[in-house]
């Protein structure tokens, strides 16, 4: 059939509006190409149901679907009050300790000694996302003193954050690593991490998984920043959380660090999701604003792999027609013709390996003639994602035996993946490269084809071919 995705793809969260079979299939229908599992939320039932629902629509419509298990990560709150709201009046002062008895107009409880240990006076501290802003006058290893800037109300077990601080705690509490073991066991082709601070909290989280699933980091606190190409070097894919930065950071902020954080993924060949808000009117209503629709839009002329709903389709009143906007808004936006120059601009120069050498000549060769697809056959993915960080103007066509890398691949820009067999010499793989660029719609009869590999067949990260073929009638 004719190639229908888009190049950039669409990771869709599953959550109370979206937990049926029926409703999963029409997301995947709609455009959705990897299912996000939030473990903030829901049950181990819900979760297993959903992963088991995702994989027999997979067998259904032969095609593989990623699934992203979003570890929930620690939560820095605040206790409870005798009274559940209370408001506090800019200038005075709170204080927040390790008491555990409910709190009063004076103070609360926050169990959560390391911050403590990480703060000094002068710095600010965020409630509720922001909306409560105080300044640290007095601290020590059991209490902090604040005054109040901005904002009045607070109420029980709101969200604390710290900008420019690294809080000395693990990235992975005990109830992340309970449910990685379960998302593992369950087959989930993703993890993602939150709260990262530190190249270290990737390393642990990689340690972890081992080889049974792929790693992507989630950036969303400011400490992220300081060693973003660590991070991305230790993980295989990388998220654009912008709710969570844009409560530590100005909001004026937020739009450069996208671009920055976009630009270092795709030059370090690392696949890179923009998330959060994206379509956040359509909770509630049908249509998208016009600023949503260029946020959208913003994102695919950078370049990013892959955008993603997440109340939208989690709880979102109108789920699948988000997927459905979302993916008719990347469709136009890839068909504009000034897009091509805005992804062009974003490409970096090869490393100088053979195996990116093969893969840039790749999309030159493609280029000049006019090639109908780029085929790239690959074991452990690095083939496909050479290809992909090359941005070319036809797709790629992925072919490999593991199940695995093909569900990894789903989020790489421009990749289409298709499972097959190994071939055993230059001539069956491109006999069989040409066979399912034709069955699958990607090449007419008389178009060219550009195949990559690596020889001896089956190796990893031996990219090492190159090879023109034409599409027989």
């Amino acid at each position: 059939m004719p190639r229908k995705r888009a190049y950039a793809k669409i990771v869709a969260t599953l959550g109370p509006s979206t937990s049926t079979p029926e409703v999963i299939r029409e997301l995947r229908e709609a455009g959705a190409d990897v299912f996000r599992i939030n473990f903030s939320h829901g049950s181990r039932d819900d979760h297993r149901n959903c992963i088991k629902t995702i994989r027999a629509i997979e067998r259904e419509v032969r095609r593989p679907i990623g699934i992203l298990a979003d570890l929930q990560g620690p939560k820095i709150r605040i206790g409870t009050f005798a009274d559940s709201e209370l408001e506090l009046a800019p200038g005075e002062p709170f204080r927040f300790d390790l008491d555990p008895t409910p709190g009063d107009r004076h103070r609360v409880s926050l169990p959560h000694p390391e911050v403590f240990r990480a703060l000094s006076p002068g710095q600010l501290l965020l409630v509720d996302d922001g909306k409560l802003r105080l300044e640290v006058t007095e601290c020590s290893s059991r209490h902090i003193v604040a005054t109040v800037l901005t904002g009045t109300a607070i109420s029980d077990r709101k969200g604390v954050t710290i900008p420019g601080v690294v809080i000395p705690m693990s990235a992975l509490t005990d109830k992340d690593r309970k449910d990685l073991v379960f998302a593992l066991d369950q087959g989930v082709d993703w993890i993602a991490l939150s709260f990262v601070q530190r190249p270290d909290d990737v390393a642990e989280l990689r340690n972890l998984v081992s080889n049974r699933a792929s790693v992507l980091a989630k950036i969303e606190k400011p400490a992220a920043l300081e060693n973003l190409g660590q991070i991305i070097d230790l993980s295989d894919a990388v998220m654009v959380a912008r709710g969570d930065l844009g409560v530590e950071l100005p909001p004026e902020d937020v739009p450069s660090v996208q671009k920055r954080i976009v630009r270092a993924c795709r030059t370090a060949g690392k696949p890179v999701v923009i998330a959060t808000q994206m379509l956040d009117s359509m909770m509630e209503s049908p249509t998208p604003t016009r600023a949503e629709a260029s946020d959208v839009a913003n994102a695919v002329y950078e370049g990013a792999d892959a955008v993603m709903l997440s109340g939208e389709t989690a709880r979102g009143k109108h789920a699948v027609r988000s997927v459905d906007v979302m993916n008719r808004i990347i469709r136009r936006t890839e068909a504009d013709p000034a897009w091509r120059s805005f992804l062009d601009a974003g490409n970096t120069l090869p490393d100088p390996t053979a195996s990116d050498a093969i893969t840039a000549a790749a999309r030159q060769v493609a280029e000049t003639i006019d090639a109908a697809a780029i085929v790239t056959y690959t074991s452990s993915g690095s083939t496909a994602l050479r290809a992909s960080r090359e941005r070319p103007a036809a797709p790629i066509l992925c072919l490999t035996g593991r199940d695995r890398t093909a569900r990894k691949l789903v989020l790489a820009w421009g990749v289409e993946c298709f499972l097959s067999h190994d071939a055993s010499s230059v001539e069956e793989m491109v006999d069989y490269a040409v066979d399912m660029a034709k069955r699958h719609g990607f090449a007419a009869p008389g178009r060219a084809i550009v195949i990559t590999a690596g020889m001896p067949f089956g190796m990893p990260g031996a990219t090492n071919t190159l090879r023109i073929a034409w599409v027989g009638r």
